[in-house]
Formats: structure tokens, C-alpha cells, sequence
């Protein structure tokens, strides 16, 4: 057990003798298989056979690679200056929120919610509505609350709009008090749709009464819609790019600051953020860019019809092509010119492509995660020659899949690339089995498709590479880059390094397979 004098970490704790002890006990307890019956069934699970029936799945998701609406809801709230992420909803699925930010960003997250419970789910949740905002306004020094659902509340219909209007009007909620919101029910759609619904929600509640005497493109700046986003290095490369261009912007939900806190001393509950006022300036922009549109459908359709805005048809700008196009479209609506300075690190990065296009070129990767991101991966891994074979995206629609489709064809090395909307890590599985990747892309859920294959022999290991949402299992590469030039460094970086790393791993037998001598000159 556990001393002071001696204190162990996870492992090797639990292979101490009383742990083992205790496992076997509640195997036993359990009436689990025997070890002859899971290795057996376990080597079905690796075949076609079993691969067949995994695929005609259809009333049943395992391990989907991405989460449920009012998650993405509470990201995009973040984003916005001194705002309280408020979640009507059972306080367990708040919970859950804090603890998938905590875990990722590493950082304390303030969510909030009314915590329906089981009366609340058979009479309704004004209730909780009114004693919720009335308590938070006068608790947390908040400007703005932005409230979303949770399932508990979306199944009894509780209408946010008429709460709200009647927690003003009962006097719980000050007359001026913005509490913008948006309905995320969890059992439809996933984490980017509910960010494009509270993103649309908060555009909405400023400015679609007060669009009197706004002129496109009056305020000289433009807008950028991040969608969901996860690496605070991306918000900071077009940050960065925008200042050397002497672009004039707003960010549409910068969390950016919120999420990487520095240990001070001083607790910010609020931090950065997109303020009220840009967000009511906004449509005086020149235009609003979708750093990933194929997850932003529904603030597209706002911004285009309420704000008159003409938003570019970009691809998220990952890779070479994808970063010149963005950039180029940045000068053209806004006449400022790429610096010299851009273009520089635009050379770096071909240098290195180049230094490192021996290494992977041929390599065979398999990728899932968000429909933008997966498409944006699979661009860059054509461009420094890999080959995406298995495109998972559980919440890629049909639409992406076409598009995925069609950028596949536009490269010899997307020849042999399959696309797979609304597949699950469990398939994913299956295809690592019987058509076997080089490496495979994505978050730290993952994991257990690198240790199945690796518990079938060392031959048939497919080592993941952590790229994506949530990362649980490292640290602090929430704070890296994945867009533009500068992103796609990193990830030519970590990609080439895996790549030499894996081939260290398979020529350590001295005298027998350790014939790599690339430190022998």
C-alpha cells in the first residue's frame, strides 16, 4: 500500500501484490473468461470476418472520436470577455465539461450549471433557470452569461428565450443583462455543431436588431470565426500574421488567454476574450473568414444574410496551398500586401519539407477527428508525400466526405486513401487489422488501437501520433501550432521525428538489426 516515505505513481503501484490480489478477486467475482477465451476471441476481432461485421453496425457507436453540443457551446463561450459559461442542465454533465477542459488545457475552468434534477425533468426547468441567473449575476462579476442545454433539458422541451424573458420580467434578472444562449441538445450532432450554435446564438443576440446604420466593410477590419479550437498556437499564428501584415481584426471568440493562465499568484476567472463591443462592431467589418468552415454552417448562413457580409470560400489554412490562399485572400479584401517576413518562414518550411520528404515519403498514415482538421491533415500528409489511407471523421457529414473525396484525387498520393463519415474508433480498429498503416493520427483515444495491435506482435503495432482533441495522455501540446506555415513545421516535425523514432525502435538488436549507422561519419 501506499506510504508516506514510499509514494508511487499509478505505475508500478497497482502491480504491487495486494493490487494484483485485489484485480484477480473481482475477476473472479465478475464470473470473467478465462484467458484461452479472450485471446481466442480477441483474434477473431483482428479478421475480415469480424471486420464484415463490425461495419454493418447500426444501433450502436463505440468510442466515436468526438463529444456531445453543449461541450462545443462552452468553448465558444470562453472565448468571449467576462463572460459565465452557464449550462441548463444536470450538474453530472457539467461535470464532465470542466473535467475534459481541465484535463486537456491543464487549466481551471469556470462552468456553471442549475442542476436540474429529477423533478425539473418531469415539471420543467424554469425554476432553475431563475434562481440560476439570479445567483450567478450576483456572485461572479460577470458582463455577459452565455447559456446552453443539456439533453435533460432538450427532451422536455424547455424553451431558453421564454425563461430568460420571464426570469427579466420576475425580476431575477436585470432588464440589460445579456444572456445570450443557444439549444444544444446532446443526442443530435457533436462538439463543432454546438460551437457553430453558440457562436451563432451570441452573433445573434447583439446585433440582428441592431444592424441600423452598419456599413460593410466601415471599421476597416475584418473577422475571423475560429470554430472549435483547441491549440491555442493557432490563435496566436493569425494573430501573428495579421501583425505583420498590418491587418486590422477581430476574433470572434478568442479563449487564447483564458486557457494558458500563467501561476502568478492571481486567480482569473476571466481573462482575454472577445468583448461586447467587437462583437457589435463586427458587421462593420470588411468580411468574416471561417477558419473552419465545414463546421460553421450556421453562423455562415448569419453572417451572410444578416451582416451581408460575402464570406470567402477558403479551406482551413493548413499546409502550403491552403496558408497561401488564406493569406492571399487577406491582402485582397484588405489591400494590405504578405511581408517579407511571411514569406520567409513560407521557405523554411519547404526547406524543411524537403529535408525531411526522404523520411516520409511513402509512409502510410491513417487520421480521424473533426471534419475541418481531418481535411486540413490529409492536404498537409499529401504535401510532404505521406499517403492518408483510413479518413475517419464520426461527425464528417456526406458533403465532407465528397470534398475529401475530391481532394484525394488531386494527388498521386491520395490514390489509395478510403473516407469513412461516421465510422467510430471500433471500425478504425478493424481497418488497422486487416489493411495495416504506417502510424496512425489523432487524440489520445487512440491509444487503444496502438496496444491491440501491438498485444497482436510487435509487427502489426500502429503507433499513434498525438494530434487533435482531447490529449489527455501528454502534456502541453494544446499549446502547439497546426495552422499555417509555422503549424505545418510542427507537424512536419513530429511527423519525421515518429517516423526515425519507430526506426530506432526496430534496430536496437546489437549485431543484428542495428545496421542504421546515421551517426557514423
Amino acid at each position: 500500500m501506499q506510504t508516506v516515505d514510499d509514494i508511487k505513481p499509478c505505475f508500478p503501484l497497482f502491480r504491487d501484490d495486494d493490487y494484483k490480489a485485489t484485480l484477480k478477486g473481482k475477476k473472479q467475482f465478475e464470473e470473467g473468461h478465462s484467458a484461452d477465451q479472450i485471446a481466442e476471441t480477441f483474434a477473431w476481432t483482428t479478421t475480415q470476418e469480424y471486420q464484415d461485421l463490425n461495419f454493418k453496425r447500426e444501433a450502436l457507436t463505440i468510442n466515436p472520436a468526438k463529444a456531445c453540443q453543449p461541450l462545443g457551446s462552452a468553448l465558444c463561450s470562453l472565448g468571449f470577455a467576462k463572460t459565465l459559461v452557464y449550462i441548463h442542465g444536470s450538474q453530472g454533465c457539467i461535470a464532465y465539461f470542466r473535467t475534459y477542459f481541465n484535463r486537456h488545457f491543464k487549466e481551471p475552468i469556470a462552468i456553471i450549471a442549475d442542476s436540474m434534477t429529477e423533478d425539473a425533468a418531469v415539471f420543467g426547468g424554469q425554476k432553475n433557470v431563475h434562481e440560476g441567473l439570479a445567483n450567478a449575476t450576483k456572485l461572479y462579476g460577470a458582463e455577459m452569461i452565455a447559456m446552453s442545454t443539456t439533453c435533460i433539458a432538450e427532451v422536455i422541451g424547455d424553451d431558453l428565450n421564454a425563461f430568460i424573458g420571464n426570469a427579466r420580467k420576475e425580476g431575477n434578472l436585470d432588464k440589460d443583462f445579456p444572456v445570450p444562449f443557444a439549444h444544444t441538445p446532446s443526442f443530435v450532432g457533436s462538439h463543432v455543431t454546438g460551437w457553430d450554435n453558440m457562436e451563432e446564438g451570441i452573433l445573434r443576440y447583439f446585433t440582428l436588431n441592431n444592424m441600423e446604420g452598419k456599413v460593410v466593410g466601415s471599421n476597416g477590419k475584418i473577422n475571423f470565426v475560429p470554430g472549435f479550437e483547441t491549440y491555442l498556437g493557432n490563435f496566436r499564428i493569425i494573430k501573428r500574421y495579421m501583425k505583420e501584415m498590418g491587418v486590422d481584426y477581430t476574433m470572434l471568440s478568442d479563449p487564447e488567454e483564458i486557457l494558458d493562465t500563467p501561476a502568478d499568484g492571481e486567480f482569473r476567472m476571466y481573462a482575454g476574450g472577445t468583448t461586447i463591443d467587437e462583437v457589435k462592431d463586427a458587421p462593420n467589418a470588411h468580411t468574416t473568414f471561417l477558419i473552419q468552415p465545414m463546421q460553421l454552417e450556421k453562423t455562415k448562413k448569419f453572417v451572410e444574410s444578416t451582416w451581408n457580409h460575402e464570406v470567402p470560400k477558403l479551406n482551413i489554412p493548413m499546409g502550403v496551398e491552403w496558408t497561401d490562399e488564406f493569406l492571399q485572400k487577406v491582402s485582397e479584401v484588405t489591400g494590405k500586401p504578405i511581408p517579407a517576413s511571411i514569406s520567409l518562414e513560407r521557405g523554411r518550411l519547404l526547406d524543411m519539407m524537403t529535408d525531411s520528404h526522404a523520411w516520409l515519403h511513402g509512409k502510410k498514415m491513417a487520421i480521424y477527428g473533426d471534419p475541418d482538421f481531418v481535411m486540413g491533415m490529409v492536404k498537409l500528409m499529401m504535401e510532404f508525400g505521406i499517403e492518408p489511407t483510413h479518413i475517419v471523421s464520426n461527425n464528417g457529414s456526406k458533403k465532407w466526405a465528397k470534398a475529401m473525396e475530391k481532394l484525394l484525387a488531386t494527388s498521386p498520393y491520395g490514390a489509395g486513401g478510403k473516407v469513412y463519415p461516421g465510422a467510430d474508433l471500433w471500425h478504425l480498429r478493424s481497418l488497422c487489422f486487416t489493411d495495416k498503416p504506417d502510424f496512425l493520427i489523432g487524440n489520445s483515444y487512440g491509444k487503444y488501437i496502438q496496444r491491440d495491435t501491438l498485444h497482436k506482435g510487435p509487427e502489426f503495432e500502429v503507433p499513434l501520433i498525438r494530434i487533435g482533441f482531447p490529449i489527455f495522455d501528454r502534456h502541453h501540446l494544446h499549446r502547439m501550432t497546426t495552422l499555417g506555415y509555422e503549424g505545418a513545421m510542427y507537424i512536419l516535425t513530429t511527423l519525421t521525428n515518429t517516423v526515425l523514432e519507430k526506426l530506432d525502435d526496430q534496430t536496437r538488436g546489437m549485431g543484428t538489426t542495428d545496421y542504421n549507422h546515421d551517426l557514423v561519419r
